[in-house]
């Protein structure tokens, strides 16, 4: 009994971290309909081509705390320099916005969309 117990504990903890480090793709995957973080770029993306200022920036709330609520599900399966980049893009979002310049907003935004993208690859 002992020496399985030797053998099988570790093999388990091995699988289960092999398991939970592949898992980015499943786990960035929205859950409800306030963690669709491509859904969320998408609205701000048509708030910015249509110079909606205001919703804009109330919809990069939104993007943040859905960004926010993500992160917690893929920060042990996905590599921290996407997600420290994705979350520098959405700061960069809302200063974009705070400044109105349509151009930097759009790079941003797709530039997040990437960093998404990148996400448990």
């Amino acid at each position: 009994m002992r020496k399985f117990l030797v053998v099988s504990i570790p093999i388990v903890t091995l699988v289960f971290f092999i398991l939970v480090m592949l898992s980015g793709n499943y786990l960035k995957r929205p859950i409800g309909n306030d963690d669709n973080v491509p859904k969320s770029i998408e609205v701000v993306i048509q708030d910015v081509s249509n110079e909606n200022w205001q919703e804009a920036y109330k919809n990069t709330e939104k993007l943040s705390s859905a960004w926010k609520k993500v992160i917690k599900r893929v920060q042990f399966s996905s590599e921290r320099d996407e997600i420290n980049a994705l979350s520098t893009s959405i700061a960069r979002i809302k200063g974009a916005i705070s400044a109105q310049d349509k151009s930097a907003a759009l790079i941003e935004l797709n530039a997040a969309y990437e960093h998404y993208n990148g996400l448990g690859r």
